[in-house]
């Protein structure tokens, strides 16, 4: 199955970070945006996870991410709990959700993003300390970011070109105004 912009969103339930188990039926009625990350310490998934909650106070108050990663609920806790995002961080261990989304893989995404981002990347791991120490997911796994208005329906999908390449936030600020 895949998902496309019209298309409502049924049924995601994961676990989250905070020990609790999430479900779509908690975001009824809100806008939303679905940021498929890769794997939990990657130092870009973690350095967008800290620019969201470092702008959070841009976004609507009825607006919020769903952070999901390609990873145990263990691994993501060690590598997220730290952040304590005002939005649910969420383990896919089986990817279930990232097949149900059609989220895709690609070597030469990855290697872009080391080549072309690297400043970014030393920033994360050297500055901000988000050190890749335990690789456990999928290394190609490109990000996607999908919005959600407040019934449901998919209104973007952005597809990530390479690791690090996510929605931009003026784009995720405008949606959660409801300006698009």
């Amino acid at each position: 199955m895949s998902y496309e912009i019209g298309d409502k969103i049924e049924g995601l339930s994961l676990p989250g970070i905070d020990g609790k188990q999430f479900s779509l039926d908690q975001v009824q009625g809100r806008r939303y945006m679905i940021s498929f990350m890769r794997f939990a310490a990657c130092p870009f998934c973690q350095l967008r996870i800290h620019q969201l909650i470092s702008r959070w106070q841009e976004l609507d108050e009825n607006f919020t991410v769903i952070a999901v990663f390609d990873s145990s609920l263990e691994n993501l806790q060690k590598h997220s709990v730290k952040h304590k995002a005002p939005f649910s961080i969420l383990a896919d261990a089986s990817a279930v959700y990232y097949q149900k989304f059609s989220i895709q893989h690609s070597v030469m995404g990855a290697l872009k993003a080391m080549f072309f981002r690297m400043p970014t990347l030393l920033y994360a791991m050297f500055v901000k300390g988000y050190l890749p120490s335990s690789i456990k997911g999928n290394m190609t796994t490109l990000p996607a970011d999908i919005l959600v208005d407040e019934n449901g329906v998919i209104r973007a999908i952005y597809q990530g070109n390479d690791s690090a390449d996510h929605l931009p936030f003026e784009q995720i600020k405008a949606f959660s105004m409801a300006n698009i």
